[in-house]
């Protein structure tokens, strides 16, 4: 027999085909063992590749912490922001709560490497010390158990119920949304529309434009409102001016004339004393004699364009109706897809209008004004006290008072406004603190008028309990408490650990609901639900300045805006006079004075003065530092998903404390 021959036994020769057998060989050629050889080489590949992921991942973290420190070089640490405030108070607290961390960190390391076991406290006597450091090691433990321990269990259970109350909320306005939407339910009009041919029948309208220092958006703001489609003589646009500088007053003074001069019935008013913020300008502007003459008004912020038929699709649902006094529509965002953070905004405004407003606007006929894209019953105004200075929230304010004189309010979804989201988280944070400190102050002043009014006590109650209590102050405090308090302290306190539905099921459920409105936002669920509790320090800070009255609950910032406009916008303002024809205009109208007004617009349009930079923000770094630390130490305690959540919440906390989230200007 040939040395290579092979040798097959076959038992039922007759399953076997031929062509088969001469395969065969072929076949145990190919099933022949690899040679050390190939093997050692084969290994060597693995490992040369494996070795050179290392060096990727060094240069990666060293260019990410080389970023991070030229950020943090060239930021502006924020000091007319962060440390002014008299809420230094909560950073000292973070601070604090940070260094005894690392303490409580360094003393569980060396616990863990010492195997230190936790089963000796039940038998703490002098036989199981070891050393010092193991004596006070365990006298903590056995402290930590018996009094520290109940306190924190005490106060996240007391968190956790208020968790549910908000979530089982957030269900119930997830449930009228549906069914608003399964029976299709819409606020209908009665009899039909208003004629906008015959003018006669066509109510007055005073369309009201408030506005400070808006030069990106003060163009397009005015043309929107000048392009309304309402009867000439039956509509008069008022631009409310506040600015203080001299030469964009001029600007938006031209802007003014130059839309006069083609027909519109529009004027320009400037305060010489700018005191009350919005709430003193519209009350200045209703002061004025022919107001008197004029059954509704429209309220449109600077950034805010409205279609053309916005008054048609809003003045009518007052008809036949004499106890509605405001007529809501929905915003619009220009920029929703500009950046991370303006997906995230869009992401809660889509759930506040698609679910909050409407559930609200359809089952109470009443919510919170928004301030703008709104047309109010002059008359419900002026029985409600009209426009008060008290608060930051002026909106929510008049909205407030009346609801308590008996006015309902239509809320109308499909109508939507365009406006712009905050591109930049410094923006974004300032406009957070206001909308969430001007609640509390409001609260304040409103519960005895409240408690005095002559509505249903059902209505008091969804005032007092779901609309200022649950909406505006439990959700920031539970928010903040739970997970950047207790939820940290539970790694150094085991015998308080909060279970695993607390810090992953129910929020993710609850984010899960957030979202539906805005189903092409699904894949930012994660970042979105990071982002709601990274905020919730922000949030939080401004309830407790706006409960107990601090300095910062009366700043009023105008949000920062960029000016975008849509595409059909730029289509229709694509004819409006450039720049060189203003200069003219300027020249020809004030003479001197306008000679004067151009040299100081070209000096301000020179590029002047140290170029604005990213900003650093104090609370939100801290509490990613303390995060972290907590994060090593559930490391060591092997929690699962309490190291992953800690991990991924303080590296969202990083982020964003070196603002490194929306518009980057540096």
């Amino acid at each position: 027999m040939a040395p290579s021959s092979v040798v097959v036994t076959i038992d039922k020769p007759s399953n076997i085909s031929l062509v088969e057998l001469a395969e065969s060989d072929m076949l145990f050629e190919k099933q022949k063992p690899a040679s050390t050889k190939q093997v050692s080489w084969t290994l060597l590949l693995k490992a040369h590749r494996i070795l050179c992921l290392f060096p990727y991942l060094a240069t990666l973290v060293s260019k990410t912490l080389v970023n991070v420190k030229k950020r943090i070089a060239v930021a502006n640490t924020g000091t007319t922001d962060e440390v002014v405030y008299k809420e230094r108070l909560m950073y000292k607290f973070i601070r604090v709560f940070l260094a005894v961390s690392v303490i409580g960190l360094v003393v569980e390391v060396v616990a863990y490497y010492q195997q230190w076991d936790l089963d000796f406290i039940h038998e703490f006597n002098a036989t199981n010390v070891v050393g010092l450091l193991h004596w006070g090691y365990m006298c903590w433990v056995s402290f930590r158990g018996e009094y520290v321990a109940p306190f924190v269990m005490m106060l996240s259970q007391f968190c956790v119920v208020l968790f549910m109350i908000q979530s089982f909320d957030r269900f119930i306005l997830g449930v009228g949304c549906f069914w608003i939407k399964v029976k299709k339910i819409k606020p209908v009009i009665d009899g039909e529309g208003y004629d906008v041919e015959d003018a006669d029948n066509v109510p007055m309208v005073l369309v009201q434009i408030p506005m400070c220092n808006e030069r990106e958006v003060y163009e397009q703001s005015i043309a929107s409102a000048c392009q309304l489609d309402w009867p000439k003589d039956r509509i008069l646009i008022q631009v409310l001016d506040d600015s203080s500088d001299e030469v964009l007053q001029v600007l938006i003074r031209n802007e003014v004339n130059s839309w006069r001069e083609k027909g519109v019935n529009i004027i320009y008013r400037h305060r010489f004393i700018r005191t009350g913020y919005k709430a003193g300008n519209l009350h200045s502007a209703m002061q004025c004699d022919y107001v008197k003459d004029y059954e509704f008004v429209a309220i449109l912020d600077a950034d805010f364009q409205p279609n053309p038929d916005f008054l048609k699709l809003t003045v009518p649902h007052f008809k036949g109706k004499p106890d509605v006094g405001l007529v809501q529509a929905r915003w619009a965002f220009v920029n929703k897809d500009e950046n991370l953070l303006t997906r995230l905004q869009n992401i809660n405004l889509c759930f506040h209008f698609e679910v909050e407003q409407q559930v609200n606007g359809h089952f109470l006929s009443f919510f919170g004004f928004n301030g703008t894209a709104g047309v109010w019953r002059i008359k419900a105004l002026e029985e409600s006290g009209g426009w008060l200075e008290r608060t930051t929230v002026e909106d929510m304010d008049i909205a407030v008072r009346a609801h308590l004189n008996g006015w309902k309010f239509v809320y109308l979804n499909d109508v939507k406004v365009l406006c712009e989201l905050p591109e930049s988280y410094e923006a974004y944070k300032k406009q957070q603190h206001r909308w969430h400190s001007g609640p509390m102050q409001l609260f304040r002043l409103c519960l005895p008028a409240i408690l005095k009014s002559k509505i249903s006590k059902w209505k008091k109650a969804n005032l007092i309990f779901l609309f200022f209590l649950l909406r505006k102050l439990i959700l920031p405090f539970y928010s903040f408490t739970l997970f950047c308090v207790i939820l940290p302290l539970t790694m150094f306190i085991p015998e308080a650990e909060l279970p695993i539905w607390v810090i992953c099921y129910v929020p993710i459920t609850m984010s899960i609901l957030n979202i539906l409105p805005a189903p092409k936002a699904f894949p930012f669920l994660m970042p979105y639900l990071l982002f709601e509790n990274t905020m919730s320090v922000t949030k939080f800070n401004a309830m407790v300045s706006g409960l107990f009255q601090l300095g910062s609950a009366y700043e009023w910032v105008v949000t920062k805006k960029t000016g975008r406009s849509s595409e059909s916008d730029l289509l229709a303002f694509a004819e409006r006079e450039s720049k060189s024809l203003n200069e003219e205009k300027i020249q020809r109208r004030l003479s001197e004075s306008g000679l004067e007004m151009l040299g100081k617009l070209k000096e301000q349009e020179a590029p002047s003065g140290p170029k604005k930079k990213n900003r650093i923000y104090r609370k939100e770094l801290a509490l990613a530092f303390l995060l972290l630390t907590a994060a090593t130490r559930s490391l060591l305690s092997a929690h699962g998903i309490h190291f992953y959540f800690l991990l991924f919440q303080g590296l969202s906390f990083l982020v964003v404390g070196l603002d490194l989230i929306g518009e980057q200007v540096a």
